[in-house]
């Protein structure tokens, strides 16, 4: 074994010892503090405390380490940009910023350790070359995939737009109140944007109309909802009735939708070109020339 291989291994045999004598000092320092905890409350109520689960007293005081280390590797307006890219994901449940920035930390700190003990016999530059760019791709992995899960979404919610404020403006012009018309809605779709009314309904609940709406609009990026919103917003506040808005959006929603499918349909000739030139035509000349270039060759060869 080399001199340089025995030094990369040195060196991951120390990163992991620092890592394992954080870990137990970390979980000396909150096992500490929970004993001045529990001698605090002895002092105060004179009962026992009971014991707390492997949950409390490790697990989530590792979650907190991993969350601060995350951040600590994180520019500063990531958690801002984190709950801005929850937002337009619909905030799946079992999702945070503080559990986010614990994943890219633990996936970080995983990848550079387990890259170190791979490549340790190819050299400390070598697996620093090969070991450092993977860990960033993990670092910056869950904000890829929740950027990419959001556009998605906005895009479902463009695309089932029109439908819904269709179904919204009969019902609204068949008597319903607009608190219940988007109820039904609501009831009667699926998808993201089912889920948006459900949402405004209940903030309804809590705050006016016009904030709520305004809410809607700010977690999300589809240009038609949010000049919904507007209108909405803007009839509200002049006392416009909202069947006549909820009518001229309906109409427009409908051109607009019929003008992005003509939109793409102009484009299949320019996207349909590069695999035609590629893939296509050199098969078509080997089909219609192959034949003619093997008699030319024949009769080359018959003259000679």
């Amino acid at each position: 074994m080399s001199t340089s291989a025995w030094l990369t291994s040195g060196f991951a045999a120390v990163f992991l010892g620092l890592a394992l004598a954080t870990a137990v000092v970390l979980g000396a320092l909150a096992e500490r503090r929970q004993v001045s905890r529990s001698l605090t409350a002895i002092g105060h109520s004179g009962t026992a405390p009971t014991a707390l689960p492997f949950k409390q007293r490790i697990l989530l005081p590792a979650l907190d380490q991993c969350t601060n280390l995350g951040r600590a590797l994180s520019p500063g307006e990531t958690a801002r940009k984190l709950v801005r890219r929850l937002d337009l994901a619909g905030n799946p449940a079992p999702w945070d910023v503080d559990r986010l920035l614990a994943v890219k930390a633990v996936g970080l700190v995983l990848t550079l350790a387990l890259g170190f003990l791979v490549f340790a016999d190819k050299g400390l530059v070598r697996a620093l070359l090969l070991t450092v760019p993977a860990g960033a791709f993990v670092f910056w992995l869950p904000d890829i995939l929740l950027y990419n899960t959001g556009q998605k979404r906005q895009v479902e919610i463009q695309r089932t737009l029109p439908d819904a404020l269709d179904l919204l403006t009969i019902s609204v012009e068949a008597g319903m109140g607009f608190d219940a018309a988007l109820n039904q809605v609501a009831r009667n779709t699926d998808g993201p944007l089912a889920g948006e009314f459900y949402r405004v309904l209940q903030e309804m609940q809590m705050q006016s109309r016009s904030d709520a709406l305004r809410a809607l609009g700010d977690r999300t990026t589809v240009v038609d909802l949010r000049s919904f919103v507007s209108s909405l917003v803007q009839a509200d506040k002049l006392g416009v009735p909202v069947g006549r808005v909820l009518r001229e959006q309906s109409k427009e929603m409908r051109l607009k939708r019929r003008q992005r499918a003509e939109e793409q349909a102009m484009k299949v000739p320019v996207k349909i070109l590069f695999p035609m030139v590629v893939c296509i035509l050199p098969v078509l000349f080997v089909v219609v020339l192959g034949p003619a270039f093997m008699e030319f060759q024949k009769t080359l060869q018959g003259g000679l």
